[in-house]
Order: C-alpha cells, then sequence, then structure tokens
C-alpha cells in the first residue's frame, strides 16, 4: 500500500470518520463510505444504509459492473470539487473529494437517492438495462424495490453534499495532525526533537542547531527523523508552524502578517504559499471560512459529468429549491 493510502485507511479507523458516519446516516438515511483513489468494488456493498435496488442489482456481475463504471464516473469528475452522477435508475451517486494540502488522497462517497419520487415511467426506462443484464425474470423483486428508494429534493440532496465537503476538510485538518502525533513508538531523541520544535517553533531553528541540540550529527539526525516521521525536518517544522498560523487565524484581531512571524515564518510570501500547499487554501480564506465555522452557502455546485456504456448516466445540477434542478446529457441539455 502506498503512503497516500496508508495514510487514507489511519483516517478511515479514526473516532472522527466513526462518529461522523453514523450520525450522518442515521439522520439523512444515506450510505457513507471512504475510498482510496483506486477501489475496484462498490462502495456501499453490504453497508448499512444501502438502497435495496443497489443492493440486489449488486448480486448480478454485469448489472455491479456497469454501476461500478457509475461510481467511476464520478470519482473521476470529482478530483477537485464534488460531483453527482445519475443511474438509469434515476438515482445520484456523489463522490466529495478528500485532499490533503492539494494532493487529493481518497473520496467521501454517498449517494443511491432519487431526487423526484419514483414512478412507473422510471421504472420502464430501468427495465431496458435490466433486460441487458439478464434480469427479467427478478423484475417484480427489483421493482419493489425501485420503490423503496430515498427520495430527498435536490435543495436538501444539495445541503446534505455541503456537509460533507466541510467535514472532508475536517478530515484533512486530523489527517495533518495524525502526522504530527504518530501513534508508532519513537525514539527519544525524536521525541526529544519533536518536544523541541513545538517549543522553539515561532525562532529561526536550523537543522544544524537541533542536531546539536539533540548531540549527533546532522546527517545521522535527518536520517532517524525522516525514518520515524516520514517527513524531512522541514517538512515536519513547516507543518507544526502551520497549525500555530491556523490557530492563531482564528483571533480576527490579528493581523496575517504578523501571525506569520508570530508562527515562526520569516516571508509573508513563504507563509501564503506555503500554507495554501498544506492546507489547499489561502490564510485568508481559512480564516473566513473558520469563523463562520462553514455556514456559507457552497460557492459552486457539484461538478457534474455523464456515463456511458449499459448504464446511461445522467450528471445532476442541484439547484436551490427555488430553481428546477438541470440534467445533462453528453451533447445535449435537459432542463426540466
Amino acid at each position: 500500500m502506498n503512503a497516500n493510502g496508508n495514510f487514507l485507511q489511519r483516517l478511515g479507523h479514526s473516532n472522527l470518520l466513526t462518529e461522523f458516519k453514523e450520525a450522518f446516516c442515521t439522520s439523512t438515511g444515506l450510505p457513507l463510505a471512504l475510498r482510496p483513489l483506486d477501489f475496484w468494488q462498490l462502495a456501499h456493498r453490504g453497508q448499512p444504509h444501502e438502497n435495496p435496488l443497489c443492493a440486489l442489482l449488486a448480486k448480478s456481475n454485469r448489472a455491479c459492473a456497469a454501476y461500478l463504471q457509475v461510481e467511476q464516473s464520478a470519482v473521476d469528475a470529482a478530483r477537485n470539487a464534488p460531483a453527482t452522477v445519475r443511474c438509469s435508475a434515476g438515482l445520484c451517486h456523489t463522490a466529495i473529494p478528500v485532499k490533503f494540502g492539494t494532493s487529493t488522497i481518497g473520496f467521501l462517497m454517498t449517494g443511491q437517492v432519487a431526487l423526484e419520487p419514483p414512478t412507473a415511467t422510471g421504472f420502464e426506462t430501468l427495465s431496458r438495462s435490466l433486460s441487458e443484464w439478464g434480469l427479467d425474470a427478478q423484475a417484480k423483486q427489483l421493482e419493489a424495490a425501485y420503490y423503496r428508494s430515498t427520495v430527498l429534493s435536490p435543495a436538501e440532496y444539495a445541503g446534505q453534499i455541503g456537509l460533507l465537503e466541510i467535514f472532508s476538510r475536517q478530515l484533512s485538518t486530523v489527517g495533518n495532525q495524525l502526522l504530527q502525533q504518530d501513534a508508532l513508538a519513537e525514539q527519544p531523541m525524536i521525541r526529544r526533537a519533536k518536544a523541541y520544535i513545538a517549543g522553539h517553533h515561532g525562532d529561526p531553528i536550523g537543522l544544524e542547531e537541533i542536531a546539536r541540540a539533540m548531540h549527533v550529527s546532522t546527517f545521522y539526525f535527518c536520517k532517524m527523523f525522516k525514518k520515524s516521521t516520514g517527513l524531512t525536518f522541514t517538512e515536519y517544522l513547516a507543518r507544526v508552524r502551520v497549525e500555530k498560523a491556523k490557530n492563531l487565524l482564528l483571533n480576527q484581531r490579528l493581523r496575517i502578517s504578523d501571525i506569520a512571524y508570530t508562527a515562526g515564518f520569516q516571508s509573508l510570501t513563504h507563509f501564503n504559499r506555503l500554507f495554501r500547499r498544506l492546507t489547499g487554501e489561502s490564510p485568508t480564506c481559512f480564516r473566513y471560512r473558520s469563523i463562520t465555522q462553514g455556514k456559507e452557502a457552497p460557492k459552486k455546485s457539484p461538478t457534474l459529468r455523464s456515463t456511458r456504456g449499459a448504464v446511461r448516466g445522467e450528471a445532476v445540477h442541484l439547484a436551490p429549491s427555488s430553481q428546477k434542478p438541470r440534467a445533462m446529457r453528453i451533447g445535449e441539455l435537459i432542463v426540466g
């Protein structure tokens, strides 16, 4: 498993995700999963709150393959922002990127939800796919499951996706803390070095200075520090300083330039560049978002894409309740 996969696995076992997932699924009736970049199974198969229709279709190899294509289409479109794709059953499948700095390391997956009540016409559309998958004999059972699908209004579903966007940013923050507070056993020298950094991060600490404080050569210190933390001394120090800056940014009376120098950065330009690289946003945006606690409306609706093949996917634009939802097919825009 690569570093990002191992890191995402640790987030997946965190108390934060476990508790949030339980609360989200119970309150919305929707499934939720954290999946890595490369994943070749249905995200919600066998999980609580899985849509009954999707659970039945997953038992068929051909239907399962078709729905894997739908989920992958959502993931492919969600590298930088949430994406929602609607399958031939009229159900929406959504991927929300989880980032570490500017890199996407995985996705929160939800959906299997209808944005309008199931209809006979809708099932007739699905029936054509059932025929292709050889599931005609199970049509009655699948029809009953089709009508048991969870239904939300476009505005309600957009709100749930907005909530997951906020949570994905929280996961990124926890990930940064995990790197600094690794549960693995460390050498006493590494523990002392971390304590030294925590107490002197506001000063212009140099590699030679900390190696001297640890009574070892710079070469040995660099080698052991990287082996234990997975980061170079410079990378670790930068993360500590950014975490300090994030706390200071919550105080609106402090100027960003003062915060940068208090956290240990000698250049405001370097601070802005490093802060954006590690958090994915500027200090100003972080301050505004943190102070408003994510209550502002999402700036953009989820990214939309269509799928090809056995499941004719339909991308969905989630509009506010005062507007009608829009749907986009390949080569044509359908409003209705």
